[in-house]
């Protein structure tokens, strides 16, 4: 090789070099840039962490005694499954398990919904999971009033065309006569309105180890749109209108039966029925069958608590 051509290989060899070194460097700062944000979002996520821990930590009173957390496991198995008025399954037996864990007034729950024999007019197939649902709460005791504030997510699985849906609700309830309570629901996620429900209760023991829980409840519906809540007529067709009125009303009587100390076995009845002419319509469009407006079913509910 002559002196000019190793002078070009040297040049190209060096060019390439600072090529690579200016390619490193650059690699080098953008994974610094990388590490620097990771960082800024560790240290921000540990402020609000700190900040949310310091805000409860004035929020809640000191105790002598530490409260320990608790917990509680349960299966419900049902007749029906009806929500808010609206029958959600249909000459099916629906298994529902839950578990809720608990530690200072602070909740948090797992729901679900197993049907049996879905029906094909629900939009869920062949999927007989068809629901999972988490709340988070926070409640708190201010002498004879309790409270709490939640949040809850409806995971529609395997629902064709509907779009999970999310609430926030305040609950407010007084240890008096009948023991009133009234919960504000209200969904802004997708499906944008209030739900207002009035409940009321009274146990009665029975024997040492068995009581009559009896409650009833009416409730209020006002949906922000036509398209979501619509309101229907007598021969199920839209109005034009949202649906603004009282909607539907319960009635249930349950039996729970102490085995152990943990253990708690609970059959129950409950009777839904509308509360106003538009509920009446808008309960039986949106039935299965597209037929009935009100509804009975029953079950027992398995717990275990501790």
């Amino acid at each position: 090789m002559n002196k000019d051509g190793a002078h070009r290989l040297a040049t190209v060899f060096y060019e390439e070099l600072n090529l690579m070194n200016r390619k490193t460097k650059k690699e080098i700062e953008r994974s610094e840039k990388r590490i620097m944000k990771k960082n800024s979002l560790i240290r921000s996520t540990l402020t609000v962490v700190a900040a949310l821990i310091l805000t409860v930590s004035f929020i809640l009173p000191a105790s002598a005694e530490e409260e320990p957390p608790s917990a509680d496991l349960s299966v419900a198995v049902l007749s029906a499954y009806i929500w808010r008025g609206l029958e959600l399954s249909n000459d099916s037996i629906v298994i529902q398990p839950s578990m809720t864990v608990g530690y200072k007034g602070f909740s948090a729950n797992v729901w679900g919904n197993l049907d049996t024999d879905p029906h094909e007019n629900l939009g869920s197939g062949t999927n007989n999971w068809n629901e999972t649902d988490f709340t988070l709460a926070y409640g708190k005791d201010f002498g004879p009033l309790s409270s709490e504030l939640g949040y809850i997510y409806y995971g529609l699985n395997g629902e064709e065309d509907i779009d999970d849906s999310q609430e926030l609700y305040l609950s407010l309830g007084l240890d008096t006569v009948l023991a009133p309570t009234l919960t504000i629901y209200r969904e802004f996620a997708h499906y944008p309105g209030w739900y207002i429900l009035l409940g009321i209760s009274h146990a009665v023991e029975l024997k040492d180890n068995i009581s009559l829980e009896l409650a009833g409840s009416v409730s209020y519906l006002a949906g922000d749109n036509e398209d979501d809540y619509p309101e229907v007529d007598d021969h199920g067709e839209p109005t034009g209108d949202e649906f603004n009125n009282l909607h539907d009303g319960t009635i249930s009587a349950s039996l729970p039966i102490t085995v152990t100390e943990y253990v708690t076995v609970t059959p129950s009845i409950t009777y839904v029925f509308p509360l106003s002419s538009d509920a009446e319509d808008r309960m039986e469009a949106l039935s299965v069958e597209g037929d009935e407006k009100d509804f009975f079913y029953g079950g027992v509910t398995a717990s275990f608590a501790f």
